[in-house]
């Protein structure tokens, strides 16, 4: 476990080629804001948020299976992340954020996902 990067992830490293190559400009990982988001745009109030869809849960996906075994162990700690995205989420919007999901498998369609950003920046 202490090999899992929260950082610098393969799919985070995805959107923010996308986001740098449609010109936008963004703050890393802002410790301020709660659950420090991913990818801030502070002028535009909004943060994108990429998740891996096993640690994170991602509902219906193929790759959000819950091991067969230590079941005590896994079940709260994916429950708990699952928790705390929603609380997180939740100041956020409190704070007058908005807030993009990007999920891991998302992230395999990079002409799909350029559209959807596009839309959620404002381009």
């Amino acid at each position: 476990m202490s090999r899992i990067r929260s950082r610098d992830t393969s799919p985070e490293m995805i959107v923010r080629r996308l986001v740098h190559a449609m010109g936008y400009r963004y703050r890393l990982h802002v410790g301020k804001l709660p659950g420090s988001p991913d990818m801030v745009f502070p002028r535009l109030k909004r943060i994108i948020e990429v998740r891996g869809c096993f640690w994170h849960q991602h509902p219906g996906c193929i790759d959000s299976h819950i091991p067969k075994s230590r079941l005590d162990y896994w079940w709260p700690k994916l429950e708990g992340n699952q928790r705390r995205d929603k609380d997180n989420g939740r100041k956020l919007r409190k704070l007058g954020w908005r807030v993009c999901v990007v999920w891991e498998c998302e992230t395999r369609t990079a002409g799909k996902l350029g559209k959807r950003l596009g839309k959620f920046l404002g381009k």
